[in-house]
């Protein structure tokens, strides 16, 4: 299937800064006038960065034939010698080729340029010509060129690409190489060419194109070409279009609860309702007192210092605090409690106020301690249920994943089932799996407690000296204790993780959250609920600003891998990865708020882009190289110039084991011990450990990147888009084919986090932006007598900040 080309129409050809009533069309040959453009060196240095190493070298190999070949190819017949040439990228991405090209022009054309040729085209671009570049290079040279130039059209050499790959076709009309007479000019500075020269080239009849006109619009805009709008919204199952939906008009006035708001989505979201809907009545923030830290100021750290306020900060200035106090109340509660922690009173006075309620907390690691993913994932949202079905009017939007599917291929529709399983198991119960679950963490308790186990652990605290009386009893107290809790922790995590794989879920995190979803559904029968479930969610595009990311999330762990000399991936090439940014799923979830409070909501919403606007692991994994090889080349060291030149590639599982951590991890681990055979000490010791923390790494996330090829539909959002008024549709819109993914990987999402995540995983700090000057004496905390008290302290779901697999 060929990969659309989007011909634009042909453009006003005023060059930036010029007047509207621009000068003639002016053709400009690159060739001689603005540098010395030989289309065998441009397609060299394409072919010796081929992504894998056999790729170059067989590359190479095939242009070194072509050398000895070419200078007869080119007497006989200049434009043959020319495709010939193009045909050595065949297999070459375009994703490729764009940052290549790129690459090219900035460390290798840009410094040739002729000064004289380009103060000579500034002059006549000065003067209102609409310059077009002409060239027998590639577009993806060209484009940077025109773009330093100032110049808005291109007419260039262009490859055929199928599926995102070249096919080493060139695509008419074709530029001819130049003559030998035109050799011979080589130093004139100026480029200009006659029309009817620039017909010659391209081999076109003189009586067609008569006018520059006619030949400009052949050409393109020097911009990159982005695909968008390629998958329209059809209309199937005997579903009417959505009726007017204006997000701004219902939310005026209303009462919010948002849940979560010390996570990645839930400030996001805060922020963006704040600055798109600020005459929003109220909304009430449900915070957990953290030790000695109230609510409060857990939520005014935040404002001074998170980066997603920054614009709110901007916008209003001074008077940024005020805002925040007039607009958002903080509640001190705690959802790991029946009555949410709060007191009769203000439960009473929120269940009457609230009109919508946003659960987007929950906690999010892929394999946590079965005791915390319960209380966090499962009891957490009942708790909350129990509090809508008390409240007069309240709404819920719960926020889930579109993992918990399971270990299942194909289309997913947004459909939620109670009791469902991946695996089908007939008389699976979420109730009953919760009581379970419960009783198995009662009896890991209680064995724990045993007098066998407790000997154990003595013995292990004590090591290989049994005396205790060489150790004071508080000492060995104390390691028993936290030997105990590691036990049963370490006991749970597997207790949750083989009990989750044998019902089909990948891990508990799906588990839980698929349990939750269950219940939601049969004790929520007849409640306004609405479950949101977001694929993988990333970095902003838009808001709070382009680049915004936080947290050690899905991606940074595995992008930072492949950012190393890490060289082969097990994974699946075609499998989607399904990355959404984080602001297109705030606009998501504000319209599914809005439709909550109209009552025209459907039950399952899912935020994701794999069925409209597809990035698969093949393509994922080639454009992290990329990205990592554009920061890399404009370093300077040899540790930089080593990395750019490992590209990691998709491989088998089986090529894996064979070739890559496995194997490597089990040469070193022979040495060690070997050396502690000869009672040296062990010289690969840390490198044991690194391979097996990168081994560790891969198993966690194959059900993510190897196994089942998944595509999340996203219909019931995008209907609610349309139902959009035009003046709504740039602040609330979800269209996820606005998605350049190029620009996106390479320019938004890496550098995003290289600059807020990396760091972290280097155990390096983030560098903090100034606080802002924000004071909340004005803000009231609700819930004093009741939440003052000392909570149980556990792991807050609101503190998990971007899932592993997924939203919050």
């Amino acid at each position: 299937m060929s990969t659309p080309t989007l011909k634009p129409e042909p453009a006003d050809l005023h060059s930036p800064g010029a007047p509207p009533s621009a000068g003639p069309i002016v053709f400009w040959r690159v060739e001689g006038s603005l540098a010395d453009l030989a289309a065998v060196r441009s397609v060299a240095y394409f072919t010796w960065n081929a992504q894998s190493f056999a790729e170059r070298w067989t590359r190479r190999g095939g242009l070194a034939a072509l050398a000895l070949a070419r200078p007869g190819l080119f007497l006989a017949h200049k434009r043959f010698a020319t495709r010939v040439l193009h045909t050595l990228l065949r297999g070459v991405t375009r994703d490729r080729l764009d940052l290549l090209g790129e690459e090219y022009f900035e460390y290798v054309l840009k410094p040739q340029l002729k000064s004289a040729g380009v103060e000579k085209l500034k002059e006549r671009i000065a003067a209102g010509d609409r310059i077009v570049l002409v060239s027998q290079g590639l577009d993806v040279v060209m484009r940077p060129l025109a773009r330093f130039l100032g110049v808005d059209r291109i007419l260039t050499n262009r490859l055929e690409f199928r599926d995102g790959v070249a096919t080493g076709r060139l695509l008419a009309p074709m530029i001819s190489p130049r003559g030998a007479f035109a050799l011979l000019l080589e130093g004139a500075a100026d480029g200009r060419v006659a029309p009817e020269k620039v017909a010659r080239s391209l081999k076109k009849s003189r009586r067609k194109l008569v006018t520059p006109e006619l030949l400009a619009a052949l050409a393109e805009p020097s911009a990159r070409q982005k695909p968008t709008g390629l998958v329209p919204i059809v209309l199937t199952d005997h579903k009417e279009p959505e009726a007017p939906l204006s997000v701004r008009e219902t939310l005026r006035g209303k009462h919010l609860m948002l849940i979560g708001v010390t996570g990645f989505i839930g400030k996001v979201w805060l922020a963006q309702i704040l600055t798109e809907v600020p005459d929003v009545g109220k909304i009430y923030l449900l915070i957990r007192r953290q030790r000695s830290t109230t609510s409060a100021r857990r939520f005014e750290k935040i404002a001074q210092e998170s980066p997603v306020f920054e614009p709110l900060n901007i916008r209003h200035g001074d008077g940024f605090g005020k805002f925040l106090a007039e607009r958002v109340e903080v509640v001190e509660g705690d959802l790991g409690r029946a009555d949410l922690g709060m007191d009769d009173a203000t439960r009473k006075r929120l269940g009457a106020q609230l009109d919508l309620v946003v659960n987007s907390s929950g906690l999010t690691d892929f394999n946590p301690d079965l005791r915390e993913a319960l209380e966090g994932n499962v009891a957490a949202p009942m708790h909350l249920l129990e509090f809508i079905r008390a409240s007069d009017h309240a709404a819920l939007l719960h926020l889930s994943t579109c993992y918990v599917v399971g270990k299942r291929d194909g289309r997913v529709r947004e459909e939620a089932y109670p009791n469902y399983t991946p695996a089908g198991v007939a008389d699976f119960n979420a109730e009953h799996e919760w009581k379970s679950l419960d009783e198995t963490i009662r009896n890991v308790e209680a064995r724990a407690e045993s007098p066998e186990m407790t000997a154990a652990l003595r013995r292990q605290a004590l090591g290989r000296r049994s005396d205790p009386s060489k150790f004071p009893a508080d000492e060995v107290d104390n390691v028993l204790r936290r030997n105990r809790q590691r036990w049963i922790r370490n006991r749970l995590t597997r207790v949750g993780m083989r009990r989750a794989q044998r019902l089909g879920w990948p891990n508990t995190y799906t588990l839980t959250k698929s349990m939750a979803e269950s219940m939601l559904i049969t004790r929520g029968a007849g409640l306004p609920i609405a479950i949101v479930r977001p694929s993988i969610v990333e970095t902003s595009t838009d808001f709070p600003f382009v680049g915004w990311n936080e947290g050690i999330n899905t991606s940074a762990p595995l992008s930072y891998l492949l950012g190393t000399y890490f060289r082969q991936l097990p994974t699946n090439p075609r499998k989607c990865l399904d990355v959404i940014p984080v602001d297109m799923v705030c606009r998501g979830m504000t319209l599914i708020a809005a439709a909550l409070i109209r009552r025209r909501h459907l039950r399952v919403y899912q935020l994701a882009t794999s069925a409209s606007n597809p990035c698969n692991m093949g393509r994922s994994i080639e454009l992290t190289g990329l990205a990592h090889r554009k920061h890399y080349r404009a370093q300077q060291g040899l540790e930089h110039w080593l990395r750019l030149r490992f590209d990691t590639i998709p491989v088998s599982k089986s090529r894996y084991q064979k070739m890559s951590v496995p194997a490597q991890k089990a040469v070193v681990s022979r040495i060690n011990r070997v050396a502690s055979l000869l009672q040296f000490k062990q010289p690969l010791i840390r490198q044991e450990r690194d391979l097996g923390r990168v081994e560790k790494l891969i198993e966690l996330y194959e059900p993510f990147i190897l196994h089942n090829e998944q595509v999340f539909e996203a219909e019931h959002v995008q209907l609610l888009s349309e139902a959009l008024p035009e003046n709504e549709r740039a602040a609330f819109g979800f269209d996820a084919n606005v998605v350049d993914w190029w620009e996106y990987w390479i320019n938004v999402h890496i550098p995003a986090l290289r600059k807020w995540c990396y760091p972290l995983i280097e155990g390096r700090a983030i560098e903090a932006p100034p606080k802002r000057s924000v004071q909340f004496d004005a803000i009231a905390v609700q819930n004093d007598h009741a939440v003052h008290n000392d909570h149980a302290v556990h792991n807050d779901p609101d503190d998990s900040v971007t899932p592993a697999a997924s939203q919050n």
